[in-house]
Order: structure tokens, then sequence, then C-alpha cells
């Protein structure tokens, strides 16, 4: 079965700051097409204003980083009609993306409000760290 997934914008982030993480080296599954990897506009504009703001990176590379999800993604649209997490409407995104997307698996690093739901609808919800154990049992000590 091809695992599809959903890179929450924590993620993305952490992939972006550090070519060592875990994150990072799920990014680079997705980009492998080993995986689908399933995203939607909202994620994707969220880590672009993340990279603007709070990074201060210039628009050119902004665009460049954001391309990269774009390059190795499904593009889905959601509504923004799930209220599943009421204490951070914004991760209300990443599990409406995953299901309308048809996601096995949501990817994060919210230890806070999306980890501790474990899943939604089927959708397993886990660290990088557990999905790379779960893809490849040697990738989960990185």
């Amino acid at each position: 079965m091809l695992l599809k997934i959903v890179l929450d914008t924590n993620i993305l982030i952490s992939a972006f700051l550090s070519q060592r993480s875990s994150p990072y080296k799920c990014l680079q599954i997705a980009q492998s097409s080993k995986v689908t990897s399933i995203t939607c506009i909202d994620i994707l504009q969220e880590f672009q204003e993340k990279l603007a703001s709070k990074f201060k990176l210039p628009n050119s590379k902004v665009q460049q980083e954001v391309q990269k999800i774009v390059d190795c993604s499904e593009i889905i649209i959601i509504s923004n009609s799930l209220n599943v997490v009421a204490a951070d409407p914004k991760d209300n995104m990443v599990i409406e993306c995953a299901v309308i997307g048809g996601a096995t698996h949501i990817i994060t690093g919210d230890k806070k409000h999306l980890l501790p739901l474990v899943s939604y609808q089927g959708i397993a919800i886990i660290s990088a760290s557990e999905f790379l154990k779960l893809f490849d049992p040697e990738l989960g000590d990185v």
C-alpha cells in the first residue's frame, strides 16, 4: 500500500532549518515519490508566511522553498469547515487536508494538539521520527 502523507507546516519549517533532521528526511522521502505527499494552499500559505515573517527570507528564496513542496505534492482544496482542534483552529486545516486528500498519515511535531489525537478517521497522526521508523526501521534513529 502506498502511503499518503500530509506534512504539517512545523515539519516543513524544521526540514528547511536542518538537513540532518527527521523532518528533512521525511521531505526527502516525499520528494522521491516513495510516498504520495498531499498538501493544500492553506498549508503552503502558512509555510510561506513563516519563512517570510519569522525567518525574514527574501521573497525569491521563499518562493523557491514553497515550490519544492508544490513539486512533490498533490495540491487539494479544503473548505476550512472541519473543526476538530478548538484550541488551535489552524491545526484543523492539516486534518481537513488529510481527510479530503485520503491521507494515511499526518506527520507533525505538534505535541500540544495534533500528536495527542493519535489518529482521526483512520488517519494516523505521528511524529517525523515515528514515520521514519514505519517507513524504514533503519531511519528511525536519526
